[in-house]
């Protein structure tokens, strides 16, 4: 049994106030948080605190846990600071899984900046687009698009949100019309981003707080989006593509951003990591850095006409 499980959290959410809080300290979710409370409460036999969905009270044994929890985390931090004296706060291995194509392009120059800023850190990053096993593999981080394993043993943080939007050349448009509403995508050449057999859907957000997904023709399928954006320059078709990815080729003109009157994709970048009562400097450093600087290279508010 780890008997440190759950007393930085805990110790967290006293000093930040509020469940919420703690959980953006410690890069978590509210309910990671809550649940991880949960259970040091269960493992102890004790209340620790009384709480509603918007503030939370000390118990008298939460009190007096409070106060032996600091003093433990302040020798922990005593001795840590010994280890590491005379050397770099930020240094030792970090081992990173990230997509191959976005990783590239977007987090691997902010952990070039970071090997720079931090001459004692080294890097080790794998780039690939199949799911990792995080823990089985060894990993201290991974970064993901979209969907997140449903596993207790992660922990995640959102450090980015990218914007799909339709696009083709001018070429094309002039050949074959410009597609005004999601119906008008199927009578329109689509290129396609697959792999291993599974097609991406285009898919648009609807006032049902669900999704309509386009009707789409294609004789090009490819497991590339550089090369799905190459081929829309081309003149191929129309593509189905991240802003990130093709913003110079709209600013310059080579491709244009169409249906601009429909609501556009919108999907979370998280950072993954094995859940750990006590997250190594390295660690928190590259996330920090990550949620900091990506979502002005992503997000949805980037200036693209």
């Amino acid at each position: 049994m780890d008997r440190l499980a759950g007393i930085e959290e805990f110790v967290a959410v006293v000093d930040a106030g509020s469940f919420s809080a703690a959980a953006d300290k410690l890069h978590l979710s509210r309910s990671a948080v809550g649940k991880t409370i949960a259970r040091l409460e269960e493992r102890l036999g004790v209340r620790l605190c009384q709480r509603t969905t918007r503030s939370f009270k000390l118990t008298d044994d939460g009190h007096s846990f409070y106060e032996h929890c600091q003093t433990l985390l302040a020798t922990l931090d005593s001795a840590e600071t010994v280890i590491a004296s005379g050397k770099n706060v930020v240094s030792g291995r970090l081992r990173l899984s990230l997509p191959v194509l976005f990783g590239r392009r977007c987090v691997a120059p902010v952990l070039f900046e970071l090997a720079r800023q931090y001459p004692s850190l080294r890097l080790e990053v794998s780039f690939t687009d199949r799911p990792v096993d995080l823990v089985a593999e060894g990993y201290d981080l991974v970064v993901r698009n979209a969907g997140l394993p449903d596993t207790t043993n992660l922990a995640a943080k959102r450090i980015a949100r990218q914007r799909m939007t339709v696009c083709a050349s001018p070429a094309y448009l002039m050949s074959h019309g410009t597609p005004e509403t999601i119906e008008d995508i199927a009578a329109h050449q689509a290129i396609l981003y697959g792999q291993n057999g599974n097609i991406r859907s285009w898919l648009f957000p609807n006032d049902r707080k669900g999704f309509d997904t386009a009707s789409t023709a294609s004789r090009i399928i490819l497991d590339d989006l550089e090369a799905v954006a190459d081929a829309a320059v081309g003149g191929m078709g129309l593509a189905w593509l991240p802003c990130w990815l093709i913003r110079d080729q709209l600013e310059t003109g080579k491709l244009k951003r169409l249906l601009p009157d429909v609501g556009q994709m919108v999907f979370d970048t998280h950072a993954v990591w094995p859940r750990q009562p006590y997250m190594p400097t390295r660690i928190r450093v590259a996330i920090d850095a990550l949620a900091t600087t990506l979502p002005g290279m992503t997000g949805v508010d980037l200036e693209i006409k």
